[in-house]
C-alpha cells in the first residue's frame, strides 16, 4: 500500500499545471475608488467576491496541490488524508445575501444569443456590443478593456456594479480566455439576479480543470485559484478558532484570510514533501467558521452528485466529506457512474 502511494506521488510529480492569471490590478484600482455606498451595493448583490482580489496566488503551493488530485473520484489525497472542497464551505466563503442554495444553475434551452444577453447585462446598444464581441478559438468573448471603459464611464451605478462583477467572474472565477470574458460566463451571470447559486458551477469547473490537468499531465487551470487556496488554508495546521465571531453579521472569513500573512518562499519540492506526509492530526476537519443549516451528502439513492459547470458537468462525492462532520468517511463505488 505504501509503495503504491509513493508510486502515485512520483507519477504526480510530472504533472505540469499552468496557473497563469489575468492581471487584476485594474480591478483593484477601480474598487479602491468607489465610495462606501457603491461598495455596499456590490456586497448586497454579489457578496464578498471582491475580497478574492486580495488573495495572492502561491504558484508553488498551487502546483503542488494539483499533484495530489485524484481525477477518478475528484478529491485530494494528501498522505493519510482524503479531502475535497464542499459546496457549503464555498457558500460560506463568498457570503452572498442573495444566494438561494436550492436554486442551482443549469443552462436554459432557449436563451438569448450572446449579443442580446450582453445588451441586457451592460445596458448598451446592439451596435455598441456587436462592435466589441470577439471570437477566441471556438468561443465568443468580450474584451476586458471594453468592460473596463464601460465601468469607468457608465452613468448607472447599479449597472456599473454589475459589469464589475461580471468582470470578476470572467477574469478570476472562470479565467478561460486571458484578457476576455467568455460567453459561457454570461450564461451563468444572467441568472445570478434571480438568486441562483454559482457555487456548484465554480466547484464543477475547479474539479474539471484539475482533472484535465492531472489526466493529461499538463494544462492551464481554468478555475478560481484564489478560492481553492483559501479553502486549503482554512483546513490545515493552526486554524484560528472563530466560534463566536461567525455569528456576527459583519464577520467575513475571506477578509480575515486575505489579511493573514503567509510565507511565499516555500519551494514546490518542500510543499510536495509536506503534503505527502500529512497526518490526520494536521487537519482541521470541520472548518470552525462553518455552521450550515443543511449538508448535501447524497442525491436520491445515489452516492454521487452531478455538479453542473458552465462548460461541462462533473461527479461530486459528498460521502467523502462526512468526516468534516465527525461521521464515517468512505470512498463510494464507481459502478454505474457513467
Amino acid at each position: 500500500m505504501e509503495n503504491k502511494f509513493l508510486d502515485e506521488v512520483e507519477n504526480n510529480a510530472v504533472v505540469r499545471v499552468c496557473v497563469t492569471q489575468n492581471n487584476l490590478q485594474e480591478l483593484k484600482e477601480i474598487w479602491a475608488q468607489w465610495d462606501d455606498e457603491t461598495n455596499q451595493l456590490f456586497y448586497y448583490n454579489y457578496g464578498d467576491l471582491t475580497l478574492l482580489l486580495d488573495i495572492k496566488v502561491d504558484e508553488h503551493l498551487f502546483r503542488s496541490l494539483a499533484q495530489f488530485w485524484n481525477f477518478a473520484y475528484s478529491y485530494f489525497t494528501f498522505g493519510e488524508v482524503d479531502l475535497v472542497p464542499i459546496i457549503e464551505e464555498h457558500t460560506a466563503l463568498l457570503r452572498c445575501p442573495k444566494i438561494q442554495v436550492d436554486k442551482v444553475y443549469s443552462k436554459a434551452v432557449n436563451v438569448p444569443n450572446f449579443v442580446k444577453k450582453l445588451m441586457i447585462i451592460l445596458a448598451m446598444s446592439k451596435q455598441w456590443v456587436s462592435a466589441r464581441v470577439k471570437q477566441k478559438g471556438d468561443n465568443k468573448c468580450i474584451p476586458w478593456r471594453s468592460l473596463r471603459d464601460l465601468i469607468l464611464a457608465h452613468p448607472d451605478t447599479k449597472k456599473k456594479v454589475d459589469v464589475f462583477a461580471l468582470s470578476i467572474y470572467g477574469l478570476m472565477i472562470f479565467p478561460r480566455a486571458l484578457g476576455y470574458v467568455d460567453k459561457a460566463v454570461t450564461d451563468l451571470f444572467d441568472r445570478l439576479d434571480k438568486g441562483v447559486t454559482p457555487i456548484p458551477a465554480i466547484l464543477a469547473e475547479t474539479f474539471r480543470s484539475l482533472s484535465a490537468c492531472r489526466s493529461t499531465g499538463q494544462g492551464r487551470f481554468f478555475g478560481c485559484a484564489q478560492l481553492l487556496l483559501v479553502w486549503f488554508h482554512s483546513h490545515f495546521w493552526n486554524v484560528d478558532k472563530v466560534s463566536y465571531r461567525i455569528f456576527s453579521e459583519n464577520y467575513s472569513l475571506l477578509r480575515e484570510l486575505a489579511a493573514t500573512p503567509r510565507r511565499d518562499n516555500i519551494t514546490m519540492e518542500n510543499w510536495m514533501a509536506i503534503l505527502q506526509n500529512l497526518k490526520d492530526k494536521d487537519i482541521e476537519w470541520k472548518a470552525p467558521w462553518l455552521v450550515p443549516d443543511e449538508i448535501l451528502y447524497q442525491c436520491g439513492d445515489f452516492d454521487w452528485v452531478p455538479l453542473l459547470g458552465i462548460w461541462r458537468a462533473v461527479g461530486y462525492a459528498p460521502l467523502l466529506v462526512l468526516k468534516h462532520y465527525r461521521s464515517r468517511q468512505f470512498v463510494p463505488v464507481t459502478q454505474g457512474l457513467a
